[in-house]
């Protein structure tokens, strides 16, 4: 496909310089590197770092930062993990305005010294912007749906929906947010679902959501976080924290402290080590969130001298921690939804760096955990809510060398054999490519990730339609009658849109009522997915009809 303009709206994206996840710098990257001009989006999020050092003007501040390959707007507005709810919700809204504006004014057409650099009048056919050819919207938060939809309604620009969390599931099932609120964020999750002309997901539960809502099974993906094994490795030189001893084990947390990681349960699990006397374990915390104060108090006030609190880093410095550390520590909420919704970026550094995980997850996690034929098993699984179980978990692996060291090795293999962030990146450049073209009709398969990172086309289907909530077969079960939305036959009325309705995307068959698994696809155990998951071949989608090329011009664009 030629180069295409492509705008990717991520309000808290950050390159590899910052402390925060780095998938939509991976993904930018690669598209670029497919030669696409991409403009990337993004507010100012703790944290982060854009590459951009020159002031703010008017309230944004762009350009290509040394090094990269696209280019980077960057509005002046802030947002943390440590906001609270108000605060964070304005953040998200003016980012929605102001993205809104940059997708319907389009990319701005370069001069010899950028954009700035344009003559003062153009001709009528040399327009000082040009149209997107692409909107990526990546959530969270779900707000960066509403720049997407706009541009679409009012510019006809086509848009991909990458869902990284599943919004309002997760709200919902952590509590707290109004009634009215979570109505609103249906909507707009029901209305991004169905008018995209693509869909990423990070996890097959989040793609079971998405189906649910509506999403065309023929334009979803499943791309999970991948592993950076240029970054986190056996080839770095390790460090540890001053106060860790040499004999000490230790277990690393990495990730945000706020409520929905529940990291009550890892100071629990300190306690019990600490009233057992086992002196080998030490648990480093490491990231910021705004139940990272009242942690901080709790283990001062219990005496729990085998925690210890590290700022967040950057990324270069946190490989070296990790290859200092013996044991990577995922830890969420005791939520039953997080089983299959979830798609922690840190689970994939543990495993890059090779180190051996304890994580209170069920579901997806465990089974990743549990590892397949080809690559064994590279941690322990425990009870969401069990401490005791989580301090048995990590007295066992530091007690156990030889055990460790394979599971280590185990997790290393995994991450190169099934999570290489290259390969991954390069299906997700497939996703929004696909989505750019005229769409076709609707139905067929569900696109899997590439198989090296473990999904074969379809195989999430059980984790989505197992729920209460989905898509059944013959009817339309979104969730939309509890949400008041009003529906008829063939027919789904959504405030402000008309759509048609999301019908089950396969006929029910005997047994499992899915299609079975085609010859050449993985088995599920080595996908760490249930055995029980079918899977189905996706459909072709059709080539776009070439464009011609104007003279003077490279790939198309001016």
């Amino acid at each position: 496909m030629s180069g295409l303009r492509i705008l990717y709206l991520h309000q808290h994206y950050s390159s590899p310089a910052g402390t925060t996840a780095t998938r939509a710098h991976a993904m930018a990257t690669a598209l670029a590197a497919r030669g696409h001009a991409v403009t990337l989006a993004c507010g100012r999020y703790a944290g982060a770092s854009t590459g951009l050092d020159g002031p703010f003007r008017h309230g944004s501040r762009e350009g290509r930062p040394a090094g990269s390959a696209f280019r980077v707007v960057e509005f002046d507005i802030p947002c943390g993990n440590a906001d609270g709810l108000v605060r964070r919700s304005a953040a998200f809204l003016r980012f929605a305005a102001r993205a809104g504006a940059l997708a319907l004014r389009g990319q701005p057409r370069v001069g010899p010294g950028g954009p700035r650099h344009l003559p003062r009048h153009l001709p009528r056919h040399l327009p000082r912007h040009l149209p997107w050819d692409l909107v990526i919207a990546s959530s969270t938060p779900l707000t960066v749906a509403l720049p997407a939809l706009l541009a679409r309604r009012l510019r006809g620009t086509p848009f991909l929906f990458e869902i990284r969390d599943p919004w309002p599931e997760l709200p919902r099932a952590l509590g707290g947010v109004p009634g009215p609120v979570l109505g609103a964020m249906d909507w707009l999750a029901d209305a991004a679902c169905q008018h995209a002309a693509g869909i990423v997901a990070l996890s097959e539960g989040m793609a079971g959501t998405a189906l649910g809502r509506g999403a065309d099974p023929a334009r979803l993906a499943v791309v999970p976080n991948g592993c950076d094994l240029d970054l986190f490795g056996p080839h770095v030189a390790p460090w540890r924290p001053p106060e860790a001893a040499p004999h000490e084990v230790l277990a690393v947390y990495a990730g945000a402290h706020g409520r929905a990681n529940g990291l009550d349960l890892l100071l629990d699990a300190a306690a019990r080590l600490r009233a057992r006397g086992e002196r080998r374990v030490r648990l480093v915390l490491v990231g910021e969130g705004a139940a990272k104060p009242a942690l901080a108090a709790r283990a001062v006030s219990s005496a729990l001298d085998n925690v210890t609190f590290l700022d967040p880093m950057p990324k270069r410095q946190l490989a070296a921690l990790l290859a200092g550390c013996q044991i990577g520590v995922q830890c969420l909420a005791p939520v039953p939804e997080f089983a299959e919704w979830t798609a922690p970026n840190k689970l994939m550094d543990y495993l890059a760096a090779g180190l051996p995980v304890v994580a209170n997850l069920e579901g997806h996690a465990a089974r990743l955990l549990a590892g397949g034929a080809c690559d064994g098993p590279c941690g322990i699984a425990t009870p969401p809510a069990d401490a005791d179980a989580l301090a048995d978990a990590l007295v066992a692996l530091a007690g156990d060398r030889p055990r460790r060291e394979a599971m280590g090795r185990a997790a290393r293999r995994q991450a190169v054999g099934r999570w290489d962030r290259r390969l991954l990146a390069a299906r997700f450049c497939e996703a929004a490519e696909a989505a750019a073209r005229p769409a076709p009709a609707r139905g067929g398969a569900v696109q899997g990730g590439a198989t090296d990172g473990g999904f074969a086309p379809g195989e999430f289907a059980r984790a989505g339609f197992a729920q209460a909530g989905s898509v059944q077969a013959g009817s339309v079960q979104a969730g939309g009658a509890r949400r008041g939305i009003a529906r008829e036959e063939g027919r789904m009325a959504v405030p402000g849109w008309d759509v048609p309705a999301r019908r089950a995307p396969w006929p029910a068959a005997a047994g499992n009522g899915w299609a079975t698994a085609p010859a050449g696809v993985p088995d599920a155990a080595t996908a760490g997915l249930s055995p029980a998951v079918p899977a189905r071949p996706p459909q072709a989608l059709p080539a776009r009809p070439p464009q011609a090329v104007p003279a003077g011009t490279a790939g198309g664009r001016p």
